[in-house]
């Protein structure tokens, strides 16, 4: 069985995501923003299964970094890592937001925050092939501004969820062939619409679908070997925004990432 860290646990999708997998006998590292939410989940995982909780604010990459110092200290044995936590749009009308480094909120979260966790843990996940990546996209995909990456001009929440969405597909198939023959396989998906989370409903959307919905993709590709630098629409393969594949996307959003990643 496989050790799982999953950001973003505590609620919607990665809280139902969570108990399929603890329930199917794996060992859970339950990643929550806020502690007291963490702990009762975790209390209520160990209930079923086995679990550990891990507490950072994914709007910081410093506490990013730390997360995953202390996930590869504590669980060497990791093999499965699960980017789920994420941010909406945002109410309806509201303004731009910033991260704890200043970068957009949105772009930090959805994008900055896995690429430099998935960063700190390609060592540990390399030394437990065959291991895999599942980042959490979205088919909401905008293509990027490499002139205004952190969307300074005219905001719009739903223009810079979707240009975040866009930067996860393109760095998972670059990550992708990065990783080729290593062992460690990478994928992106799209769960389900407008599930009936806590991030839609800020947004005013009426939810199309449940988190149930949602999960048989995520789990699928936790726990089987489909493998790497795919797209998919639930458990389907899918193909994403033509800039997702364009080495020369790939190129400047390298560039971009790191300027951005720079502590």
């Amino acid at each position: 069985m496989s050790t799982i860290l999953i950001t973003g646990a505590t609620s919607g999708l990665g809280r139902y995501v969570a108990f399929e997998l603890v329930r199917s006998g794996h060992l859970v590292l339950a990643h929550g923003r806020d502690p007291e939410r963490t702990d009762k989940l975790v209390e209520e995982l160990r209930a079923e299964g086995a679990a550990e909780g891990f507490v950072a604010d994914l709007a910081s990459l410093a506490r990013v970094r730390e997360l995953g110092s202390r996930v590869a200290e504590a669980h060497p044995e990791l093999d499965v890592l699960v980017n789920n936590a994420g941010v909406g749009f945002g109410p309806r009308g509201s303004g731009r937001e910033v991260s704890a480094d200043g970068h957009e909120l949105r772009l930090a979260v959805n994008y900055l925050a896995p690429v430099a966790l998935t960063r700190a843990l390609l060592p540990v996940l390399r030394a437990n092939p065959p291991a895999r990546i599942v980042n959490v996209g979205s088919a909401g995909q905008e293509p990027l501004d490499f002139d205004d990456p952190e969307c300074t001009r005219g905001y719009s929440g739903v223009s810079a969820y979707c240009r975040s969405k866009l930067a996860l597909a393109a760095h998972t198939f670059a990550l992708a062939e990065e990783l080729r023959d290593t062992g460690v396989a990478v994928n992106v998906l799209h769960p389900a619409t407008y599930m009936d989370t806590a991030m839609v409903r800020d947004s005013s959307i009426t939810p199309w679908s449940t988190v149930a919905d949602g999960a048989p993709g995520v789990l699928a590709l936790a726990t089987q070997d489909l493998g790497s630098g795919g797209y998919f629409d639930g458990t389907r393969p899918a193909r994403a925004h033509e800039d997702t594949y364009d080495p020369q996307v790939h190129e400047r959003l390298a560039a971009v990432t790191e300027q951005l990643l720079e502590p």
